[in-house]
């Protein structure tokens, strides 16, 4: 594996020697990395790496060759053993025995049946209709059915009833090197342009300087700044396992938007934004920026564009500890305000056909939020957005 690495490391044009290679191998040698990945990542980067300016390839380069290979760190409430979820068997059921099956009867009773149960069990269960298990018809586990549940440990939707999902995510960076395969997008984004020239003069600006040079009688050279789009743009991208069906296409709008705007910053979230953010999303769990950061940092006067499908459990935006991955100590919604409050000019572009929003809760709660600035991500969705953006 080490080699592979240092190979890949190689093939990303990063330089580093084989003196260096093998000065990783000692290191491996003596212990320093104990059998950590985050220390591991911080030893090679400090034995191969001699220039910053190419850390970004680096973590580009170990996030591909040690991809899945992250530890997952531990459940801030209680650790469920992984004998309980193991997967054995799937529970399958028809319709008329699915409406025979009675929901606990809301969040507030469903996280403290939860809590009880952590605390009662003590070995694992499957086929059941209380404990936590797997291939039952109990609302805490996986693999099975119940009309209003915690779904945890389970690879993927079966049903899509959840009304929370206990689980740890691994997510990829989006490509904002990638070559459009449309040219629609681009084209699109150009209404929110608003050239202007600020900073050092850096173009010889030739009308003024053959004005100058005819006024004075000798060559007077003029300079101007160069010309850029000056708009501010922020973009909060959505990183849920929904989202993995669009990502091509969150990356395409990812690399026009990055040719278009000299002013962009952008953002991860999962689902719902909540009280902290992050750019990198091999360490969203060490190096996060918190929401308020960001709204104390960038000005009222930055456009915001959400990227998501809004497709989640409604308890996710309405409230406290609906959060997929981590406690949230305030609803979605709050936070969905605060963001909205500080910047007006604000939209979500939403890559799931129009025609479906209306089945799909949570769809609705979001576009309540944002006022109706919702928009398919579509020529037509981003046409209607970057109106909204521009008035």
């Amino acid at each position: 594996m080490f080699i592979n690495f240092f190979l890949e490391l190689r093939s990303a044009k990063l330089p580093v020697s084989l003196r260096e290679y093998l000065t990783l191998l000692e290191g491996m040698d003596a212990g320093l990395a104990n059998y950590s990945l985050e220390n591991f990542y911080y030893l090679s980067r400090a034995t191969l790496v001699k220039d910053e300016k190419n850390l970004d390839k680096f973590d580009r380069v170990f996030g591909h060759v040690f991809k899945g290979l992250e530890s997952t760190g531990e459940v801030e409430t209680q650790e469920i053993p992984e004998e309980w979820l193991r997967k054995l068997a799937e529970k399958t059921l028809t319709p008329e025995e699915k409406a025979e099956i009675e929901a606990l009867g809301g969040w507030d009773k469903l996280m403290e049946t939860l809590k009880k149960r952590l605390e009662e069990q003590k070995k694992r269960h499957q086929g059941g209709s209380k404990w936590i298990g797997t291939a039952g018809t109990s609302p805490f586990g996986a693999y099975g059915y119940n009309p209003e549940g915690v779904r945890i440990g389970q690879d993927d939707n079966r049903n899509f009833r959840a009304v929370k999902v206990w689980d740890k995510r691994e997510f990829k960076n989006l490509d904002d090197s990638l070559e459009l395969g449309t040219r629609n997008i681009k084209v699109a984004l150009r209404r929110l342009r608003r050239f202007a020239r600020e900073g050092a003069p850096t173009e010889l600006d030739l009308d003024d300087t053959i004005r100058s040079t005819a006024k004075r009688g000798y060559l007077d050279i003029r300079m101007v700044p160069e010309r850029h789009n000056a708009v501010k743009v922020l973009l909060f991208f959505d990183v849920g396992g929904s989202m993995n069906p669009y990502v091509k296409m969150m990356e395409e709008l990812f690399s026009a938007a990055r040719t278009e705007f000299k002013h962009l910053e952008y953002f991860y979230f999962h689902n719902c934004p909540y009280e902290r953010l992050w750019k990198n999303n091999v360490r969203r769990r060490t190096e996060t920026t918190p929401t308020w950061e960001v709204l104390h940092t960038y000005p009222s006067d930055y456009k915001v564009i959400f990227v998501g499908d809004a497709s989640m459990s409604p308890y996710e935006i309405a409230y406290p500890g609906g959060s997929v991955e981590h406690w949230n100590e305030e609803a979605g919604s709050l936070w969905m305000q605060r963001i909205l409050s500080v910047y007006p000019r604000a939209v979500w572009l939403n890559p799931v056909k129009e025609d479906w929003w209306g089945h799909t809760q949570s769809v609705d709660m979001m576009q309540r939020l944002m006022e109706g600035r919702m928009y398919p991500l579509t020529l037509d969705g981003l046409d209607r957005a970057t109106r909204e953006l521009t008035r």
